[in-house]
């Protein structure tokens, strides 16, 4: 990843957090990594563990930003979410859930933010 793309990801990873925590999210984890790929940000609403894939671009819209979300993608989040919950010796009842939030970073103007709950459902 370049530079420029790492600091439009940061970016996007920042003021996502600021969003969840906006809505009452506790963010438990950032950048939590495995051998199979990383969970962008781990966060708790309530009793559910939520997973976030936060897809960033310096665009109009969200589109490409949530196109960018494929079925690799999500094939590697689910083992590294397993991944996570074994390391926190979370058992089988665990309530969770994989969440997308796009931004879309556009000149002069405030972000878009588009957040999905149930991402993997659609």
């Amino acid at each position: 990843m370049t530079s420029d793309n790492q600091q439009t990801g940061n970016t996007g990873e920042s003021i996502a957090m600021t969003f969840l925590k906006s809505k009452g999210y506790a963010i438990l984890d950032t950048n939590w990594s495995s051998r199979f790929g990383e969970i962008d940000i781990v966060a708790k609403q309530e009793d559910t563990y939520v997973f976030v894939e936060v897809k960033t671009r310096r665009s109009n819209n969200t589109e490409s930003a949530f196109a960018s979300i494929t079925p690799s993608k999500r094939e590697k989040m689910i083992r590294t979410i397993y991944l996570y919950l074994d390391e926190r010796n979370l058992d089988d009842d665990t309530v969770w859930r994989v969440d997308a939030i796009g931004i879309a970073l556009r000149r002069n103007h405030p972000p878009i933010i588009d957040h999905v709950e149930n991402a993997f459902d659609w």
